[in-house]
């Protein structure tokens, strides 16, 4: 989604922030900073590297881009029903890029398939799509729920894939190493799973923390100094005669 901070600078000057998804404000600081799933990216794949290879890159980075937004819309639907409302069959929901479409086939598998996980484990959410923040090593991002199951405090994660990378344990684990942050467990849960009858998947994931503090040092070596994109504009505009 577009996001623009403005910051007035003087009496004739605005600054425009445009920030991606690559980054976040901390409230506390005003600072920005980076996202864990940023970091997380430079994890080395073999799996992932032989992927593109086959598909190609643009073909590969188009299905990624549908795969992201199918993503978005099955978060979005879990986070309304875990705030208790209703997901239709026909629900209009936004992706991460702001667009509003009709859920597909697919995507209401996924929520039912979510859907059928509650009535399994009967979990007791105690947060929902949380922003967490990590102030020492200024990362952050947003988790997607922290629910108590049989008396063990998890924090989860939704995937709509069909595998698990190391780069989504490493994430996790990211978000369990961020201030407040208290979880017992970390766990990722795959939605419209294809491979069993249940059509969801629950795997108990072990903290990689130390992976994650390595990709940092790798991204840290390209990006330590960049900011999001900032241009200054005149406060304001008029046609002189």
């Amino acid at each position: 989604m577009k996001i623009e901070y403005k910051e007035i600078l003087d009496a004739n000057t605005v600054r425009v922030t445009t920030p991606d998804e690559r980054w976040y404000l901390y409230p506390k600081t005003k600072e920005w900073l980076a996202s864990s799933s940023w970091i997380s990216s430079y994890v080395p794949s073999k799996e992932l590297a032989i992927w593109m290879a086959k598909k190609g890159w643009d073909e590969a980075e188009l299905i990624k881009q549908e795969a992201g937004a199918r993503g978005s819309r099955t978060h979005k639907a879990i986070e309304i029903l875990i705030g208790g409302g209703e997901i239709k069959h026909n629900e209009a929901l936004t992706d991460g890029e702001g667009n509003s479409n009709e859920i597909n086939v697919q995507e209401y598998e996924n929520i039912i398939s979510f859907n059928d996980w509650v009535k399994e484990t009967k979990p007791e959410f105690l947060a929902s799509e949380k922003t967490v923040f990590n102030e020492e090593l200024k990362y952050a991002g947003t988790l997607d729920c922290i629910a108590k199951i049989g008396g063990i405090t998890y924090l989860i994660d939704f995937k709509t894939s069909a595998n698990i990378y190391l780069s989504h344990e490493v994430q996790l684990s990211s978000y369990l190493h961020a201030d407040g942050v208290k979880a017992d467990k970390t766990a990722i849960l795959q939605l419209g799973y294809a491979r069993n009858k249940k059509k969801f998947k629950f795997t108990e994931t072990e903290d990689k923390f130390n992976l994650f503090l390595s990709a940092y040092s790798f991204w840290s070596e390209e990006n330590l100094n960049k900011q999001p994109k900032q241009m200054e504009y005149p406060i304001s505009i008029k046609l002189k005669d």
